[in-house]
């Protein structure tokens, strides 16, 4: 019981993080509320991969992870760009705001009646999380970007997530699940540290990075053991007997 609990609580985090992300967001803590969607991502990166070495992976696992993503990765990222670029255009922004958690909820229902084989081999549109993790840290630069920039962005991942283009899932490459924009988050987190002073620091970098480099760890450590039993798998020799 307690084994098939372990990928849900990091799933449940997942959610957790979308939800502290909306009321940090609201608290006008821009930065924290974009690292929880960003640490949001990465609970989601160890959830399925945890399930499938414990070999508990469950439908209650899948619907719970959909659910998790369209808060953490919908409706979190939407209302943190409504508060940093679109508080100023009343309704208007509003509006546009909210086509981010609806285009994200009708990408996650139809990845979810796709057929395992075809999702194996690429996703049809933007993943709500690579979309939802992407907006959030460009919003760490929002005092560097334009805004229209950042508008232009944020409308258009909301349409490619619903588009038909076709993206290599690469899910049997062994690397993190979005690896390398949470690596880019990781290098921003290193900039912070290395120039600005620790009181100037968001608060939740100080569990971004361990959680990150725990994960890398894992990463190894389960790439080994599965190359240490590949080796230990000889092949067998059949040898033809001849007849007398």
């Amino acid at each position: 019981m307690i084994k098939r609990s372990i990928p849900n609580l990091f799933t449940l985090g997942n959610l957790y993080c979308g939800f502290l992300s909306i009321g940090f967001a609201a608290d006008g803590q821009v930065r924290n509320a974009a690292i929880l969607i960003l640490i949001g991502m990465m609970l989601d990166s160890m959830d399925g991969r945890l399930a499938r070495v414990l070999g508990v992976q469950t439908q209650l696992g899948k619907e719970l992870d959909s659910l998790a993503d369209i808060v953490t990765f919908g409706a979190a990222p939407s209302y943190l760009v409504y508060c940093t670029q679109f508080s100023n255009e009343g309704l208007l922004g509003l509006a546009i705001a909210g086509l981010f958690p609806l285009f994200g909820a009708y990408r996650l229902a139809r990845f979810n009646v796709t057929p395992i084989a075809t999702s194996l081999k690429y996703f049809t549109g933007v993943p709500i999380t690579a979309a939802g993790g992407l907006v959030a840290f460009l919003t760490l630069f929002g005092d560097r970007i334009p805004q229209i920039v950042m508008i232009t962005i944020f409308i258009a991942l909301a349409f490619l997530m619903v588009s038909k283009i076709k993206i290599p899932s690469f899910k049997d490459i062994p690397i993190p699940k979005y690896g390398t924009l949470v690596t880019l988050f990781l290098g921003y987190a290193l900039y912070l540290v290395w120039h600005a002073k620790k009181e100037q620091w968001p608060f939740f970098i100080y569990i971004a990075i361990p959680l990150y480099i725990f994960f890398i760890f894992f990463q190894f450590i389960k790439s080994k053991k599965k190359h240490s039993g590949q080796q230990n798998q000889k092949p067998r020799r059949f040898r033809l007997k001849r007849k007398s």
